[in-house]
């Protein structure tokens, strides 16, 4: 079964707040025929329209394959959140790759919020400052506020806040939780506009964007030392090739799958609160809790709750979505029981067994960046941009990523996928027992 078709109509958005409320583009052709380029780039998500839109503006002659629309995939579905550092914290990194690794990651996790707000304000996308991050035991704050100390001593990054019961709850009016911090570093936006505004960047500065396009073969390493990509209308002969599909690669590239797992995550979306908006978030920001299975949320201009929360390791999204991510809403503001939940839907993410993005060259002149854990928007953005630096001959970013540890998963293609779900069902049997 293919994820590409288990759960979406072919070339249709899913039925999300952010399909009804995107800025329209007009679709692009699909491919047909034979075509070549310097460059041909499988996905458009964040990760394949920025490497598309670095390299056009560079001067390559680069083509794009999509097998929806532009934006189908995590990158038009995610929670909007644009976080800070990698999806491990520093401490974390510390003890993987070393403190000087450890502080190049952490500013390549800045450049990379600074390259998304560029090129949202590029496309007329409005980012809003702030996520929170919500504890729910007294250890969890007393780490954070370790973390804070650390990151504004050694790192140089002083915009988190720490925030006792009474100042978190002022800001968040839940009993869930015991504190929080704020990090004004971090911001949030519309995640579908984002993935458009950057692909009508990407069409102007002349790559070459084709939806309903689904890679089916690649072929490295012709006798002239080409590789072909094959789609269902055509092929398209190339001198470097970028895999930027993250959930949705499938078994194109078995070096990638041994190590990227897709898992899907479920958000909603409630009518305009109106005046009780104030009973969620009484400023304009995100939040995220510490549960293994997070829940996310933030309140759009309109007065909305986007609400996300509950996972699963499965071709297909559960029959009632709605019912799945109201429990832990309500869990949380049990006073919003009688809310109308107007829209709910799924999508599919990738994970890595260490959760730091798996940077690889599965050939020689093929480049791939996926795996991002739940922490893409702004990651994905850079490793698009990296990826198109390597291409030009500049892979110092690429490399560093690279060099992490990127670990298959155990057990090979036949036991990866029961493994993970035996992890997940005892994480959040943790969850549920508040351990």
């Amino acid at each position: 079964m293919n994820l590409l078709h288990s759960n979406d109509r072919l070339g249709e958005y899913p039925s999300s707040l952010y399909a009804a409320t995107r800025v329209d583009l007009a679709p692009f052709a699909a491919l047909a025929g034979d075509a070549r380029a310097d460059v041909v780039v499988v996905g458009g998500g964040y990760t394949g329209l920025s490497a598309a839109l670095h390299l056009a503006e560079a001067g390559r002659d680069v083509v794009l394959l999509e097998a929806h629309r532009v934006g189908f995939g995590a990158s038009g579905r995610n929670g909007g959140q644009l976080g800070s550092g990698q999806r491990l914290e520093v401490d974390d990194l510390e003890a993987i790759a070393g403190r000087d690794a450890a502080r190049r990651l952490w500013d390549m996790a800045e450049e990379a919020k600074a390259l998304t707000r560029d090129l949202a304000a590029r496309a007329g996308v409005p980012v809003a400052d702030g996520i929170a991050h919500a504890f729910r035991k007294p250890a969890e704050f007393d780490h954070a506020r370790r973390m804070i100390d650390k990151l504004a001593r050694d790192y140089g990054y002083d915009r988190i806040a720490a925030l006792d019961r009474a100042e978190f709850r002022a800001l968040l009016p839940s009993e869930a939780y015991v504190a929080g911090e704020l990090d004004m570093g971090a911001g949030h936006l519309h995640p579908l506009n984002l993935a458009l505004g950057m692909a009508r960047l990407a069409d102007a500065a002349g790559a070459r964007i084709h939806e309903l396009s689904e890679v089916t073969g690649i072929r490295h390493g012709d006798a002239a030392g080409k590789t072909v990509v094959s789609t269902a209308q055509g092929r398209v002969i190339c001198d470097q090739l970028i895999l930027a599909a993250n959930g949705y690669l499938g078994d194109l590239e078995p070096k990638v799958t041994a190590r990227v797992m897709p898992i899907n995550n479920f958000i909603v979306a409630t009518e305009p609160l109106g005046a009780r908006r104030a009973q969620v978030l009484t400023r304009d920001i995100g939040v995220h809790d510490t549960k293994f299975v997070v829940n996310y949320w933030r309140v759009d201009p309109e007065g909305r709750l986007i609400f996300g929360g509950g996972e699963n390791v499965s071709y297909r999204f559960p029959g009632d979505i709605l019912g799945k991510v109201r429990k832990p809403l309500l869990e949380i503001y049990p006073g919003l029981r009688d809310v109308k939940l107007t829209h709910a839907w799924g999508g599919t993410l990738a994970i890595t067994m260490n959760r730091l993005p798996c940077f690889i060259r599965p050939a020689p002149n093929c480049l791939s960046a996926s795996g991002y854990s739940g922490h893409g928007l702004a990651i994905a953005t850079l490793a698009g941009k990296q990826m198109a630096l390597a291409v030009l001959g500049q892979s110092e970013g690429f490399d560093t990523m690279a060099a992490l540890p990127h670990p298959p998963f155990p057990g090979g293609m036949a036991l990866r996928w029961p493994l993970l779900v035996a992890g997940m069902s005892w994480y959040s049997l943790r969850d549920r027992l508040g351990i």
